[in-house]
């Protein structure tokens, strides 16, 4: 045989043994199994840091194939749309809690017949949803002695007197706040652990409940006290705590975030009262973090191996003793619960006595139809920069994309719209939206840009009409959208800021400015100095990203 073809021989010999006589054949042969995974970002903090340990140890299957783990912290909500339109495939995923199982097994039966989820998940980590309340507001309802509960809520928001029936009228107005239901999975246990209440049950809720005209007009004056809605609890979180009891009295969050806060707090890294976590005497939701891996025909076999290898990692005691650092319930009951899961940080490790029972995906979509007929409507004021730098691709994009945000409005809520350049253009003053919603879509498809920027002129306008025609029982909120610097306004910036200043005695209830820095040469620094005035929140966008800009803070109302 030929020098150079024995050579060959002896090198596919050496390869076979290689492959078949090598338990870690594949690894050396540089062969990974990636397991990717849409995970609740409520516990970012947790998994992160752990997913790259994990990595950077090398894990293997047993036939010697390494893993790699990839994941992505996204809404919990948003990820299983992502699932269910096939715009993601992941191997695993993790949401926030398992309310939203039922709905997405429901969705994905009537297309492909079978369980997104097929089993019951593993937990990962604990949280329950609780009501974030000042200590000495919850003092003056009788906690800790009273259970407390949606009851007391809904007596606050029903009381036109706000705190003054409690003794405190130097509190003002009670206000509440819960995330968006349609986005965010606080939202959904919130709502439905309201109707829970409102019907006076635990578990089998059905839809005669839903029908009744006490829990109607229980949802109705609970919802009465929102200041606004949102998509992210942690948005909430930062907003109560960063801003104090003026700008909300109470919200739904998780117990992580209420000891995240009094970490901070009791390490002197936050100078606000303190605060509690009140388990509802009515009942409440376990954030559960269920660890699903998919009934999907993208999920081969060798990825459910290694996303179960993966899965015991998490569970094994190291990794579930710290997440107790960051506020969380270990998943395994055996492990005692210690410091800041107690009673200095506001929790209480014996809560919640009583957990409500997930209901089917049919009676969770009665719930939020109830929701939607009792939410809480929006003044809302949309400013919108038509000078000459929006020329080309800018105009185009704010036109369409305006016409879309004005379809994600409800026919009860009431719109204005406000055009500027070198003047100030106000196509109609707040008018419920049923009456000029087509107009309103036909007029800004029209628009054409040119002269000059008169931006603080145009906020003040907007502002001073939502102060003067807005309902004060209504979310009140502002859209600006702008490109660049103002170069035309008869007010200075200064003056701008005080006038948004004024009415912050309201705390919560004050109109809220959304801003949105369009393109490179905007304004930011003044857009988000705007926004943060007023308790609102600043984006930056551009002709590819607005329409979803606009469709997230649609979600605060």
């Amino acid at each position: 045989m030929p020098t150079r073809s024995l050579l060959r021989f002896f090198l596919i010999l050496l390869v076979t043994f290689l492959l078949f006589g090598c338990g870690g054949a594949e690894t050396i042969m540089g062969k990974t199994v990636t397991v990717t995974i849409l995970y609740g970002s409520e516990k970012q903090g947790w998994l992160e840091p752990l997913v790259a340990e994990y990595n950077a140890a090398a894990h293997e299957t047993a036939d010697g194939v390494k893993i790699v783990i990839d994941a992505q912290a996204i809404g919990s909500i948003e990820s299983v749309e992502a699932i269910l339109s096939g715009t993601a495939q992941p191997t695993v995923w993790s949401p926030a809690s398992s309310i939203y199982i039922p709905v997405a097994n429901a969705e994905w039966r009537k297309m492909h017949g079978s369980e997104l989820v097929d089993i019951t998940p593993n937990d990962l980590v604990l949280s329950p949803v609780v009501i974030a309340l000042w200590q000495p507001m919850a003092e003056a309802l009788g906690w800790p002695e009273k259970a407390i509960g949606w009851s007391d809520i809904f007596t606050l928001a029903m009381s036109e007197e706000g705190w003054s029936v409690y003794g405190y009228p130097e509190w003002g107005s009670f206000k509440f706040g819960h995330t968006h239901p349609d986005y965010s999975n606080s939202g959904v246990a919130s709502v439905l652990a309201i109707a829970y209440a409102a019907a006076g049950k635990q578990r089998d809720l059905d839809f005669d409940d839903l029908q009744s005209l006490e829990v109607d007009h229980f949802m109705e004056a609970v919802e009465k006290s929102i200041i606004h809605y949102g998509r992210s609890t942690g948005f909430f979180a930062e907003q109560m705590f960063g801003r104090g009891p003026s700008y909300l009295s109470a919200a739904v969050l998780y117990e992580n975030l209420v000891v995240e806060q009094e970490v901070k707090r009791l390490s002197g890294q936050s100078s606000q009262l303190p605060v509690v976590a009140i388990y509802p005497k009515e009942g409440t939701f376990w954030t559960n973090h269920p660890y699903a891996i998919l009934n999907a025909p993208w999920v081969t076999p060798e990825q459910r191996v290694a996303a179960t290898d993966f899965e015991t990692f998490l569970l094994a005691q190291p990794q579930q003793q710290r997440a107790i650092a960051l506020g969380f319930r270990p998943a395994d009951p055996s492990i005692a619960l210690t410091s800041p899961l107690d009673a200095q940080h506001g929790v209480d490790p014996t809560q919640p006595q009583t957990v409500l029972e997930i209901p089917d995906a049919e009676i969770i979509g009665g719930v939020l139809d109830l929701w939607q007929d009792n939410k809480k409507p929006v003044d809302l004021v949309v400013v919108m920069d038509i000078s000459g730098s929006m020329a080309g691709d800018k105009i185009n994009a704010a036109r369409q994309s305006l016409v879309q945000f004005i379809d994600l409005l409800d026919s009860g809520d009431r719109l204005e719209i406000i055009l500027f350049s070198t003047d100030v253009t106000v196509l109609a003053p707040l008018t419920p939206l049923s009456d000029i919603r087509e107009e309103m879509e036909q007029r800004v498809s029209g628009v054409s840009e040119g002269g000059d920027t008169s931006l603080y002129d145009a906020v003040a306008t907007g502002y001073a009409d939502l102060l003067g025609d807005g309902d004060p029982q209504h979310i009140r909120a502002m859209v600006v959208l702008s490109d660049g610097q103002d170069t035309a306004s008869t007010l200075a910036l200064e003056q701008l800021m005080a006038q948004l200043g004024s009415p912050m005695g309201e705390g919560g209830n004050a109109p809220q400015l959304f801003t949105i820095a369009f393109g490179g040469d905007a304004d930011a620094d003044t857009l988000e100095q705007i926004a943060e005035a007023t308790g609102g929140r600043q984006f930056f966008g551009d002709p590819r990203t607005i329409n979803s800009i606009y469709a997230e803070i649609s979600t605060f109302f």
